[in-house]
């Protein structure tokens, strides 16, 4: 079986959907890697999680960082311009917290529920 683990921040919310009568929240997380000559990359991926319960969807908020694993399927096409492009998505089968977001904590409420009270990632119910 072919794994991947990132570690980044949510660079938007994430959105649940329904597809076929099951649930999905979509999301992506970008990676920063700092070179030794000061320059910097960023690596995009999509994240698609799919199961029955949502309940993590409302603490995925842009900027929050997250550790995601899964299994990746990379989207092969071709560009407007003709050039061949692709992207990286990961069905993933993990994922936890690994710190409030600075955007969450300075908009105060996120779901109704002050960010000083948000619940460790023991306490979620997944």
């Amino acid at each position: 079986m072919i794994s991947l683990v990132i570690i980044g921040n949510l660079g938007k919310d994430a959105e649940v959907k329904e597809v076929n009568g099951k649930k999905v929240i979509n999301f992506s997380v970008c990676h920063t890697q700092k070179n030794k000559d000061g320059s910097s990359k960023s690596t995009w991926v999509e994240c698609g999680k799919w199961g029955e319960t949502t309940a993590i969807a409302p603490y995925l908020t842009k900027g929050t960082k997250v550790y995601v694993e899964g299994v990746p399927d990379l989207n092969l096409y071709k560009k407007n311009d003709g050039e061949p492009g692709g992207s990286i998505r990961l069905l993933v089968n993990k994922i936890e917290l690994l710190g409030k977001s600075e955007v969450a904590s300075q908009a105060g409420p996120v779901g109704g529920t002050p960010a000083s009270e948000l619940p460790e990632v023991s306490d979620l119910p997944f």
